[in-house]
């Protein structure tokens, strides 16, 4: 092992990528794709693929996998293996984070056949994770080159640079994995006694009659005063601003000028006077903030078009070069890899029954994940994959897939299904591309060996997608996809999208006035998918990812004069907010269980209802969770 103490000031740019040295340098030989490092790899991708499943599909948002796994890592590597040797513990980071990638993949799309009534098979799941997954991490190989190491210090990769310095500081000791272990506790019992016991309301609501009866409500959830405490106040706040909009202006609007409406306004079946806000923003907010995604999604492209230039070229040109011994650090799967696995996703795509996608739709499968994969290994270096508009850049892709289908002779429910399907594929590439390009960098800085890691992490994805998919069948059968409890935001989206094309009844002036948003969130130089995503989601979620960003921002105010001490804590916070979500997340799964054997735990509703039902009791609790989580972020550890 190395007996440097910390990463290099290299590590962040500086120096050419070719003149870094890593953590580990490449001429020190040490086990990487170990049994002991892949099978805790692949039980953490199944893990947070599970977690996040849970929570993509009930909130719509996905949280990363690669920090608190390499926490974790490290620490059952030393605990309980006594095995300290950082590469085997960055392979785990890597295999884990295809959990988070693959789960993103699957949710955002496959659910949509269960919204529109039809059977989502196990198979299906599986197979479109397996194919989309492959090209994932294929497609970024003749890419790494050119976007981790010519590109060092241009492009930040900010959670691969976090990841890197967990790695260093796991491998050393510290207090992390205790802090990741407190957050998965506090956030497993926040959800039992809420979700479970129902002690108080997870979705607090107050009904504002000046505002013609709109609503404002709060999330009182574990996992999202998480990820608004990883997230910042600023995206918070842009979320939060998308919401207000919608909340307490759309709606309001929309209910005051058709209050005098005789007639139903399409896409609607009821007249106005007679809708709720609830109804108001399943009717129409949602095509408006469908709107707004696009054009975040296509604008995010348009200004990365030089970038994906650059990188095609890139990649093409080294292809075909030559050099001599190639160092360990340097060594990726084979280019005939990378070509044999794209052909053998065209045919599977078009001939395995459960997918069919016909020539066109796994053409176009093949092409978008490739054209997509590029765009988000780049993306994620300037935001990271927490960050990465997968959704948007679906949306791209199933307008297009399903209009070219629509034109040649592909029709009606079988013509969905199939632009779906190979949607789905290339949002899974998407998911994947970006965090095989994050868990890459993470690579490079440390000192792993390419190859090795890239093998890996479809293994992690091949056996994680089972579960995932498991997971997803389970929660319909408890809940039922599409309902309040399991809302299934970007899949209920990607299915309104699908279906108004192919049918052509898609309400198109409200996906406009929501492009005009976006557009003109672009101009004013804010950032467009966090107001977007702000605009499509209840309100809810967006307030209590605030309270999150509001915790964090109170830390790093606390301790604004020592810029030292403020990183140190706010890192903390990350760490415990991290396993917050997972936790959270996971006491979810169990809870859904639960339901689904039939067995009622809910009693602290019946010990006191008009308590436990009343929403400033569910207030009163958030606020003092949101304390014990300020109190531990502050407190220091050598105190």
């Amino acid at each position: 092992m190395s007996e440097k103490r910390g990463l290099s000031h290299g590590a962040y740019g500086g120096v050419k990528g070719d003149d870094y040295v890593p953590f580990i340098s490449a001429s020190e030989a040490l086990p990487e794709a170990t049994f002991v490092s892949i099978l805790l790899g692949v039980l953490f991708a199944i893990i947070f693929g599970a977690a996040n499943t849970y929570l993509g599909l009930k909130v719509g948002m996905t949280i990363a996998a690669g920090i608190p796994a390499a926490i974790l890592g490290t620490g059952l590597l030393k605990g309980i293996f006594r095995r300290n040797n950082i590469l085997e513990a960055n392979m785990v980071q890597a295999i884990a984070a295809m959990g988070e990638s693959i789960a993103g993949g699957v949710i955002f799309t496959l659910p949509a056949i269960i919204i529109w009534g039809f059977e989502l098979k196990l198979s299906t799941i599986v197979f479109v994770t397996l194919l989309g997954g492959l090209v994932g991490i294929l497609f970024v190989v003749p890419l790494r080159r050119y976007l981790l190491v010519e590109e060092h210090g241009n492009l930040v990769y900010p959670e691969s640079m976090a990841a890197a310095e967990v790695l260093v500081t796991g491998s050393q000791g510290g207090a992390g994995f205790k802090t990741v272990m407190t957050g998965l506790a506090g956030g497993g019992l926040f959800k039992l006694f809420s979700g479970g016991f129902r002690f108080w309301l997870e979705e607090p609501e107050w009904t504002l009659k000046p505002l013609q009866g709109t609503i404002f409500g709060v999330d009182a959830m574990a996992s999202l005063v998480g990820v608004g405490y990883i997230v910042g106040i600023e995206a918070a706040l842009y979320m939060f601003a998308g919401a207000i909009v919608a909340w307490l202006g759309l709606i309001p609007l929309i209910k005051y000028i058709g209050a005098g409406l005789t007639t139903p306004l399409f896409p609607a079946t009821v007249i106005i006077a007679e809708m709720d806000a609830w109804s108001i923003w399943s009717k129409y907010i949602r095509y408006i903030g469908a709107g707004a995604v696009a054009a975040g999604g296509f604008i995010s492209l348009g200004r990365s078009l030089p970038t994906i230039v650059n990188s095609f070229r890139s990649a093409i040109s080294g292809i075909g070069a030559k050099g001599g011994t190639q160092k360990r650090t340097e060594l990726d799967v084979p280019m005939t890899w990378v070509i044999a696995g794209a052909l053998l996703v065209f045919f599977l795509a078009w001939f395995i029954p459960v997918i069919k996608t016909g020539p066109i739709g796994a053409l176009l499968a093949v092409f978008f994940s490739f054209f997509f994969a590029v765009v988000s290994a780049r993306i994620v270096g300037l935001v990271g994959a927490s960050n990465n508009p997968v959704s948007g850049m679906t949306i791209a892709t199933l307008l297009f897939v399903t209009t070219v289908l629509r034109v040649t002779g592909y029709a009606g429910d079988a013509g969905m299904i199939t632009a779906l399907v190979a949607g789905a594929i290339v949002c899974v590439a998407i998911a994947v591309a970006g965090g095989a390009a994050q868990s890459l960098k993470t690579t490079y800085i440390i000192g792993g060996t390419p190859k090795y890691v890239e093998i890996g992490m479809y293994i992690g994805l091949a056996i994680a997608s089972v579960f995932v998919g498991m997971v997803v069948l389970m929660l319909h059968r408890i809940y039922g996809i599409g309902s309040e409890q399991i809302a299934a935001p970007q899949a209920t989206l990607m299915s309104m999208v699908v279906k108004g094309v192919m049918t052509q009844q898609l309400p198109w002036a409200l996906v406009v006035v929501g492009a005009v948003f976006g557009v003109m969130t672009a101009l004013m130089g804010i950032p467009i998918l966090p107001v977007a995503l702000g605009l499509y989601l209840p309100i809810h979620l967006s307030a209590g990812i605030l309270v999150g960003g509001l915790i964090r921002l109170f830390v790093e105010k606390k301790f604004k004069n020592d810029e030292k001490t403020q990183k140190e804590q706010i890192e903390k916070g990350v760490l415990l907010a991290s396993g917050m979500v997972a936790g959270d997340a996971l006491m979810g799964i169990l809870v859904a269980a639960f339901a689904g054997l039939g067995i009622d735990i809910a009693f602290g509703a019946k010990i006191a209802p008009a308590l436990t039902s009343n929403p400033w009791t569910a207030a009163v609790v958030l606020l003092a969770f949101s304390y014990w989580v300020y109190n531990f972020s502050v407190k220091k550890d050598n105190a």
